[in-house]
């Protein structure tokens, strides 16, 4: 009898083990971090954490101040919904957050980790949103985690500081600092939640040591930053960028124009010193901020955050020495962004390129050619797309092959193209648009319930989100089921095309780049 009772008690044991197991399911899940417990919420096995502070309020006299530790708090902290996002103007439709409000007190981000123990060491995805440095969300469903989280990563997203916010330099701000710099809060911010990270992620099941930052436009321009940082050394351990980077989407400029056009705000302002300007309401700094350009407030050169420009640190080979995997979008912007309202014409195309590039004019058009009206606006149309976000990021990628020791870069080209709208009012675009690869790449197209998905466009999906987390598990895209990517090389550089036929090409426009790489 005695072996059918250990039995009986093994069974009960297992049976006992098992239930509490799938209750926990059931309950909401609580994480003992470095500043006190957390409860969130869980969704289909993935255990959500919205709201989580990695930083003090920037507020009152912490405006336009690095970001400070988050301070301890008591009991439970409830993390069952998404922080305020940061100040900001509404300038695209298409960016619909779930936020709580709006407020200077921003500074939060969110877990998806599908980790049921805190012993598993899963990578870590970490996703900053675009936006231009003046506007986006961690909020948004495109960047929802939860997809991910099933692939067996962790997935976050993170807030940080925009628009005057964020980027805002003075001479008085760099005095009182005490690191004799000013501007760049915004990717102060993003470091300091890798900091974050690295001290808490293991208790949500993640490895500090397996960190993979993400971003898209503007975001993709802070991977670029956090790469470029002194900063950031050691807080990632891999990156991927997508349409964009700061060698020329966003550039950062010298910390004394920079803190010029600070001071012309405060003039624009009324105010005299920085403790006016920190007494003044946030939404009043935003008018103030609708009469200037929105782009106004640049990254800086400050000598700290960046001790030389980004070129510099590639050329040099200091950025972080991690693998990178980028690209960007088949039509990135229109024909207007180099013809403006001007009809494309071989005449109109010309007169365009030699207003712009008054001394190179012949060598662009050699490359950009407009002979016919089809040619001037394709041409114009490719033209624009580089000068906003392939050029950057080819000369990104081009930079830490180089430069990046044997660390690998894959470069892709994304060209499938949005289908037409559920309502069928707007029709399929002609190519993939700036933005159109968020949903694919993050396994989201249901999130978005504008565009009549077909099963061709989750096949792509399928594809593309394997590759994100095959990368971020492994530093590699390969894997099981996606074609073969092989990293970039010199002698021969292939790219992957991912489209409805995912396939690698050999470098389909390098003769553009190099001609703009030689004139600007």
């Amino acid at each position: 009898m005695k072996p059918l009772i250990l039995l009986a008690i093994l069974l009960f044991m297992c049976t006992t083990h098992a239930n509490a197991q799938l209750s926990s399911d059931d309950e909401a899940p609580r994480v003992e971090t470095a500043n006190g417990t957390l409860e969130g919420t869980v969704r289909s096995g993935v255990r959500i954490f919205r709201g989580i502070p990695f930083a003090q309020p920037p507020v009152g006299d912490l405006r336009w101040k690095a970001p400070q530790p988050v301070k301890n708090w008591e009991g439970v902290r409830m993390a069952d919904k998404f922080g305020p996002r940061c100040m900001q103007r509404q300038f695209f439709q298409d960016m619909i957050f779930f936020s709580d409000g709006m407020s200077e007190d921003c500074l939060y981000l969110n877990v998806w980790t599908p980790a049921r123990s805190a012993d598993e060491k899963l990578p870590v995805l970490v996703y900053f949103y675009g936006g231009g440095l003046f506007t986006g969300d961690g909020s948004e469903n495109r960047y929802n985690g939860e997809s991910m989280a099933r692939e067996g990563i962790i997935s976050m997203t993170v807030n940080y500081r925009l628009n005057i916010f964020g980027f805002f330099a003075h001479p008085e701000l760099t005095e009182e600092s005490g690191y004799n710099a000013s501007g760049n809060y915004g990717f102060m911010d993003q470091t300091a939640a890798l900091e974050w990270v690295q001290k808490n992620i293991a208790a949500f099941g993640g490895d500090p040591d397996r960190v993979t930052i993400a971003g898209e436009s503007a975001g993709s321009v802070s991977v670029s930053a956090q790469m470029a940082s002194p900063l950031a050394k050691h807080l990632i351990a891999g990156a991927i960028g997508s349409s964009g980077s700061l060698m020329g989407t966003l550039r950062a400029g010298p910390l004394s124009e920079v803190e010029a056009k600070g001071t012309a705000f405060g003039e624009a302002q009324g105010a005299t010193s920085i403790a006016e300007l920190r007494a003044i309401p946030g939404d009043e700094l935003l008018e103030t901020t609708a009469r200037m350009s929105p782009v106004h407030f640049s990254p800086a050169i400050d000598g700290y955050y960046f001790p030389k420009t980004p070129e510099e640190i590639f050329a040099a080979g200091e950025q972080s020495q991690i693998p990178l995997l980028l690209g960007w979008n088949s039509l990135e912007s229109g024909h207007q962004g180099v013809l403006g309202s001007a009809e494309p014409t071989p005449d109109n195309y010309k007169a365009a390129i030699e207003r712009l590039y008054p001394e190179h004019a012949e060598n662009v058009m050699a490359v950009y050619p407009g002979s016919t009206d089809k040619e001037a606006k394709s041409s114009a149309r490719d033209l624009a797309g580089d000068r906003f976000t392939g050029f950057s990021t080819w000369k990104w990628a081009d930079m830490h092959m180089e430069t990046g020791g044997d660390q690998p870069v894959y470069r892709y080209m994304y060209a499938r193209p949005r289908p037409a709208t559920s309502d069928g009012e707007t029709p399929a675009a002609e190519g993939a648009v700036h933005s159109a690869e968020i949903e694919y790449a993050m396994g989201n197209l249901p999130t978005n319930r504008v565009y009549d998905w077909q099963p061709e466009d989750y096949r792509v999906s399928r594809i593309f989100t394997s590759y994100y987390a095959n990368f971020v598990k492994t530093g590699d895209p390969n894997g099981p089921g996606v074609p073969e990517w092989p990293a970039l090389n010199h002698g021969e550089p292939r790219i992957m095309m991912i489209d409805a036929h995912t396939r690698v090409v050999p470098e389909p426009h390098a003769e553009r780049y190099k001609v703009l790489d030689e004139i600007r």
